[in-house]
């Protein structure tokens, strides 16, 4: 899904004695046309970036498309892509202006005008997908466009505008080639990023050739890649374990991961702690058994992160207690302070004061093959039923049919993993707790909303931290989410390939164009 972001502890681990730090290799120049096979669990919900606002869509919209602005490697501030230049217009945050490079051309030679990105940004709003990334532009009231120049208007002073423009949701589209008012189906994609998408087959593969007539912030546009999508974590293993891939990143099995080896001469290994965290996201809906807030509060009572992390995930994920994740501006400890341990006998006055008869009885859904999922459900149902208050009905389903359902309010508890679009607290704000949030569940507070209105006036991002850590205790009061944990990231590739450490920086870029054969 999915922040004036603030580093995310973005030390590199390179194991089996590669050393530590940010390296950089130089391939062999014979093998500049070689291409890199990347497996993923990650799936592809649309090709269209007005349709998508998941970690595995935006992974191939940072390839094949191009936004106004990007982040470099562990970078905070964005820095101009297809943008020559790009600033604020006066000093109330309301009017952001940017020039476009001169030449830029998709794939079919047509030249990218501001025209381009004006309809690129109207349709994401106008579509407005219930899966996609329209909740990102929220303060964007109009645009303007002329030759090269393009001019958002602002409906409120928002700082991060510019973060926001770096992500998926800012995908430049060719205007020609994508409906202005409904989401484009086939398996093309129309952009000027650092790859083209040569090939595309839904949940099998994505194959992609450099781009020769990119210009942007990008120096080198890398090899030619193939990323490979697996069902679940144990199919790449297995791809992996036969060198049918050359990098395995999102996500090898816990046992896996935490198996891994210093001393292993046979593979590369990059760990770096990430702001990706994992929600039980709760219906408010008056139709849901959860509707009522104490029974909301009722499970946050109950839940045990330590031995979820412990059991589930082998403590290759941190325990969290706040909605942003450790690292970031704003973080607290609220559902901490808040729900200090599990505790049966405090749920069950939560349940008699809110006048519900125990066991309460809700449904719980989850993604097919994304990590441990199944297993996650299975140890939160137990949890939850130990206590003999609820009773869970737990079922999976195939991640585009789990989006779909989950937007439509069918769930009345789901888990669902947020990756942090941008470096800045705001991706935790609106996109998951706003009214109309990207969640679907229903929850709304005007304090909240304030709060998130009054933390994008803050050109210096550190002034937000007192709105954030209010919002976090409101969340913690109202419980329309539990954060569960915080992922650490890994990223497996075999010993002649290099860069695995920058497809996960914390930045949100996916960057395939810097892995490289050594």
């Amino acid at each position: 899904m999915r922040s004036v972001r603030m580093r995310i502890l973005a030390t590199v681990l390179v194991l089996a004695g590669v050393g530590v730090g940010g390296w950089q290799l130089i391939p062999a120049k014979e093998n500049s046309n070689r291409t890199i096979t990347v497996g993923t669990t990650d799936a592809v919900t649309s090709l269209d970036p007005a349709g998508a606002y998941d970690a595995g869509s935006w992974a191939l919209f940072s390839n094949v498309f191009q936004s106004l602005l990007t982040f470099e490697p562990d970078g905070v501030e964005p820095v101009p892509d297809a943008a020559e230049s790009c600033g604020f217009v006066g000093t109330d945050l309301r009017t952001y202006r940017c020039t476009l490079r001169k030449g830029l051309a998709f794939p079919s030679g047509r030249t990218m005008t501001a025209e381009d990105v004006k309809y690129s940004f109207e349709r994401v709003k106008r579509i407005n997908s219930d899966v996609g990334p329209a909740t990102l532009l929220a303060t964007l009231a109009s645009v303007d466009a002329k030759g090269l120049t393009v001019t958002f208007h602002l409906s409120s002073p928002d700082a991060t505008f510019p973060f926001k423009a770096a992500t998926g949701a800012g995908s430049i589209v060719d205007r020609t080639r994508y409906p202005r008012s409904a989401l484009r189906t086939d398996s093309g994609a129309d952009g000027t990023g650092p790859y083209v998408l040569t090939a595309y087959t839904k949940d099998k593969e994505a194959v992609l050739a450099r781009n020769t007539h990119y210009q942007g912030d990008v120096k080198n546009t890398g090899r030619p890649v193939v990323l490979r999508y697996y069902a679940d974590p144990a199919a790449l293993q297995k791809a992996w374990k036969d060198k049918e891939v050359d990098v395995a990143t999102r996500q090898l099995p816990p046992a896996v991961l935490a198996g891994l080896s210093p001393s292993d001469p046979n593979q590369r290994v990059s760990e770096t702690d990430s702001a990706e965290i994992r929600n039980l996201v709760l219906n408010t809906a008056a139709r849901s058994p959860l509707h009522d807030r104490r029974v909301r509060q009722a499970v946050a009572t109950l839940i045990n992160r330590e031995e979820l992390v412990s059991k589930v995930y082998e403590d290759t994920t941190d325990p969290l207690y706040s909605l942003i994740p450790a690292g970031i501006t704003g973080h607290t400890t609220s559902f901490f302070d808040a729900y200090p341990r599990p505790d049966a006998t405090n749920a069950r006055a939560l349940l008699t004061e809110a006048g519900v008869h125990a066991p309460v009885h809700f449904t719980y859904g989850y993604a097919k093959g994304r990590g441990a999922a199944a297993e996650e459900a299975a140890e939160l149902k137990r949890q939850l039923e130990a206590s003999g208050l609820f009773t869970v009905d737990v079922k999976g389903y195939e991640w585009t049919d789990f989006q779909k359902r989950y937007a439509r309010g069918e769930f009345d508890a789901y888990a669902v993993g947020w990756v942090a679009d941008f470096p800045d607290p705001d991706t935790f704000g609106a996109p998951l707790v706003g009214t109309g949030n990207s969640m679907k569940n229903g929850y709304g507070d005007r304090a909240v909303d304030q709060l998130i209105l009054d933390s994008q006036r803050y050109s210096d991002r550190s002034r937000a931290a007192g709105d954030f850590r209010e919002m976090q205790g409101i969340v913690a009061r109202d419980v329309p989410l539990i954060p569960l944990w915080q992922r650490k990231e890994y990223v497996v590739s075999s010993v002649d390939v290099g860069g695995g450490q920058y497809l996960s920086d914390g930045t949100g870029v996916f960057r395939l164009w810097l892995l490289g054969w050594i």
